[in-house]
């Protein structure tokens, strides 16, 4: 894009690329594992070879391979470990132009990503986002002819001052390229949020930005910017959309000719799909758009339609074409895929963009199909009822999609009795698994029982909401005979239980307890108005629902009422932990992974742009105070009447140690058994194969010595 005033002003806070070196050998890396999983699919252009993260090391990094299978001309089967360092991966995109990867990392296993490029033969790797100390990046879509990718950057509370009051020293930390001057002096270029006086949608105008960090003072407490960055570093920085007090801002699409960026923003329970005009950064059309997967859109190849996946003024999430003016305004919508009970949950377009793929979330369950949209009409025609042409899939689950080649696309694939593993779908043909993916049969050691695939279940809350779960019964187990069960709760809350293979599971399965695993009120996957159920006060009525699932596997001579614990990660850690002092009667004992144990201390440490995200969820920090000191379980703590354990990642930012720890102290004072799991190089989410082994052999001793 040509410099301009825009242009500018992004130096002060924008990204940085810094060389690295080869990348190291993994330290503690275990040997390779035959049991491996592969996911996060991101083909090349012509469709040929995938990048993809897999843990075959013990610790998730990025690799490529063949999509076809193929051996190479060297008779090797063509696997390539780009970035042996130990920092796991998250993401990957592979550029259009086929010059470049773009992957995500967690340094130390923590919250504080940085983004990183690398050439598809392992050489060229660099920082490219999230150098700066305390900063935080992740990945959004490349541009359509390969020359920038788009990163967001979370900057800390003064961390854009800090950038400023360097800006003039040449020994500044990693500014890269600066204007010698700029034309309004020194400005921060998050000060004025998102440009653009309003946004249009269907009739409605206001600032789209104006709700988030307005209240309370609070609106520098962090900032988040999109840039689109050259990987090369001949090109300085551009500033796509900055916001203070974000909750979240990814950029997920931009059109063919440059003029518009999708971007999705705010906090979880109310994301928008923002139309901007890259010339001025002004916002055209807003959406309301759905949780769950973040890769929302895409712009058809003339910019005039937006094929988004949306919930907007809708129960299920479905896919509609938005109609845009020159100016990226909304001049109308029309419904081109939808379902009647159920959302659609993925959507890509595999590489010709002619066909859109959609996966359809089915109490859990997916259905893949793929359409034919037509744009450039009024309309679309009539929707289509489920979309399209069903694709036969060989497990439960999809997990990703991604566009590989003329008319193919990738899967990444899980289910109830496998490993996550990644299938290539070429043009119109059956999908086929990479031959680099683990096979089913070697899901679970030699030996070892084979995976259990769970019975859905029913349950009813005491307000009459139905509910829903999964049922895995242990090896063995006499039907008739009421067993030992252990209640996993997921967290989110938004996220959903689904039927795929789960180690821990397989762990406790394997001691002889049952696992039921239930999704209740505000999880997703069963509409807006039960994902919205649990908001503020609904917490409670959320309280109760794992009260009425106990009930429900009781009463239907599943589960013996005197062998029940209960055991949950994140939000899930944080219902446990409720659970115990709410209902003490229902549980023998309980394991809470990375939970809130107050709720006040958790706002007071989580990464600002979390806690804006979770304040729609939980309640405001400061107007709705009591409501999370009633919510938080440090206020009942003196009801605990069994044994806790408590696990944490040492670097967890997301719910920070101490969340656990106060919870253990509390316990420990009133004369309970309770124990903390502290796991090395970990944040939130557990990513290395030795420590999640260590945790599930761990919880798995802890509740069979309760239970059993």
């Amino acid at each position: 894009m040509a410099a301009d005033t825009r242009d500018q002003l992004t130096w002060a806070a924008a990204p940085a690329a810094v060389p690295l070196a080869d990348a190291p050998g993994g330290r503690d890396t275990p040997r390779p594992l035959t049991a491996h999983a592969c996911w996060y699919p991101s083909a090349d252009p012509a469709g040929e070879r995938i990048a993809f993260v897999c843990d075959r090391t013990g610790v998730p990094q990025l690799w490529t391979g063949p999509a076809s299978g193929d051996r190479e001309p060297d008779g090797t089967d063509g696997l390539r470990l780009l970035d042996s360092g130990p920092d796991p991966v998250t993401e990957v995109a592979w550029s259009p132009d086929g010059r470049w990867i773009a992957y995500t990392v967690a340094p130390g296993g923590g919250e504080l990503t940085r983004v990183l490029c690398v050439r598809p033969d392992g050489t060229g790797r660099r920082i490219v986002a999230g150098a700066e100390p305390d900063s935080s990046a992740y990945l959004g879509c490349w541009a359509p002819d390969g020359s920038a990718v788009a990163v967001t950057v979370a900057l800390p509370p003064g961390g854009a001052a800090r950038l400023l009051s360097d800006a003039g020293r040449q020994d500044g930390p990693g500014l890269g390229a600066l204007e010698e001057t700029a034309p309004d002096g020194v400005r921060d270029p998050f000060a004025e949020g998102w440009a653009g006086a309003g946004v249009e949608d269907g009739g409605r105008d206001r600032d789209p930005f104006a709700e988030d960090g307005a209240e309370g003072g609070d609106g520098g407490r962090d900032r988040l910017g999109a840039y689109l960055v050259d990987p090369d570093g001949v090109r300085s920085p551009v500033l796509l959309a900055a916001e203070r007090g974000a909750a979240t801002l990814r950029v997920c699409d931009l059109s063919r000719d440059g003029r518009f960026a999708l971007v999705r923003r705010g906090p979880r329970g109310r994301r928008e799909a923002v139309v901007v005009r890259t010339a001025d950064r002004g916002a055209g059309c807003v959406l309301r758009v759905a949780d769950g997967d973040p890769w929302i859109g895409r712009f058809s190849p003339d910019g005039s339609t937006l094929w988004l996946r949306s919930d907007h003024e809708r129960e299920f999430a479905a896919l509609l074409a938005v109609r845009l003016d020159q100016e990226g305004r909304y001049t109308g919508s029309s419904v081109a895929a939808e379902r009647a009970d159920c959302d659609l949950e993925l959507l890509a377009f595999a590489g010709d963009g002619g066909t859109a793929v959609l996966a359809w979330n089915v109490r859990g369950v997916s259905e893949l199909r793929l359409l034919e949209p037509q744009a450039g009409r009024a309309g679309v025609g009539e929707p289509v009822a489920g979309g399209g042409r069903e694709v036969e899939l060989a497990h439960e689950v999809v997990v990703r999609i991604a566009a590989a080649g003329p008319g193919g696309a990738v899967l990444a694939l899980a289910g109830s009795q496998r490993r996550t593993g990644v299938w290539w779908l070429p043009g119109g043909a059956a999908p086929v698994r990479t031959a680099w993916s683990s096979r089913d049969e070697d899901a679970v050691p030699p030996g070892a029982a084979p995976p259990v695939r769970p019975v859905a279940l029913s349950p009813v809350a005491r307000d009459g909401l139905g509910l829903g779960g999964w049922y895995y019964r242990a090896p063995g187990r006499d039907g008739d005979r009421p067993a030992p069960c252990v209640v996993h709760l997921h967290g989110g809350p938004e996220d959903q239980e689904r039927p795929v293979f789960s180690s821990l599971y397989h762990e406790l399965l394997g001691r002889g307890l049952d696992v039921f695993a239930p999704d209740v009120r505000g999880s997703s996957g069963y509409g807006r108005s039960f994902t919205d159920a649990d908001l503020g006060t609904g917490r409670f009525a959320a309280l109760s629902d794992v009260a009425d699932c106990v009930a429900h596997v009781v009463l239907a001579g599943l589960a013996d009422p005197a062998r029940v614990a209960v055991m949950g990660h994140s939000y899930g850690g944080y219902l446990t932990m409720a659970s115990l002092v709410w209902h003490p009667e229902l549980f023998r004992t309980g394991v809470a992974v990375c939970g809130m144990s107050d709720l006040e201390t958790f706002f007071a440490g989580t990464e600002p742009w979390i806690a804006e995200s979770a304040a729609h969820k939980y309640g405001h920090p400061e107007r709705d105070r009591e409501l999370l000191r009633s919510l938080s379980p440090m206020s009942r703590v003196d009801a605990l009447r069994v044994p806790l354990l408590a696990v944490h990642g040492e670097h967890d930012t997301n719910v920070p140690p101490g969340e656990s720890e106060q919870f253990v102290r509390a316990a420990r004072e009133r004369g309970h058994a309770a124990e903390l799991l502290v796991l090395r190089e970990e944040g939130h989410e557990f990513r290395r194969a030795d420590n999640r082994r260590r945790f599930r052999r761990r919880a798995g001793d802890w509740l069979e010595r309760y239970l059993g």
